[in-house]
This record gives structure tokens, sequence and C-alpha cells, in this order.
């Protein structure tokens, strides 16, 4: 079966042996993503930036493969505390608002 590779700029892809998405026939599967900035400044403060940022990340890999966020049909994020759930609920909500992917959340 044939794997297409998206890599990503993370500086751990290469050491730890990961991808920011495989393209397997007609499925992309997109590695979880943190907020890392592509210059390496530090993320942003907010959670609604931060997530912004992770949704910015995923949409670039999948255009590179082919597709986009239109097409997700599964989101799982992490919260380390409750009171970010507003802040990434917005942002969530800004780009799968008519998308509407099945999601799971864990605080």
């Amino acid at each position: 079966m044939e794997r297409r590779l998206i890599s990503g700029y993370g500086a751990w892809e290469k050491t730890v042996g990961y991808s920011r998405a495989v393209v397997v026939g007609n499925y992309v599967h997109v590695a979880g993503t943190a907020p890392v900035t592509r210059d390496g400044s530090p993320p942003p403060e907010g959670s609604y930036e931060q997530t912004k940022l992770c949704l910015e990340i995923i949409g670039e890999a999948l255009e590179r493969a082919g597709s986009g966020l239109e097409h997700v049909v599964r989101t799982r994020v992490y919260l380390t505390d409750p009171a970010h759930f507003e802040g990434y609920g917005r942002a969530h909500g800004e780009v799968f608002r008519d998308v509407r992917p099945a999601n799971t959340t864990v605080v």
C-alpha cells in the first residue's frame, strides 16, 4: 500500500520518527499538533490563539496532502485546564462550524 509522508517544521520529527501527516489511499492521518511556531518563537499565550495556530498547521498539512479542513471527520483535543475551553471552543467553532466533525475533548 502506498504511503506519502507530509513533513512539518517541528524539530523533533526526524529525531523521534514521525510525520505531520501520512496519506494512505483516500485517508490523511494527522499527528497530534501543538502550537509550535515556524520560527521557534514562543507560542501564543491564550487558548484561542494557540488553537488557531494548531488549526493553521493542520490545515497546511492537509492542503499539502491534497485535502483541507473541510474534509475533517474527527477531531480530538486535550486541554490542560477547563479554563481553556472557551478560547479553544471559539477557534474550533470558527473553523468547523459548518463541517461539524465528530469531536472528543478531554480536559
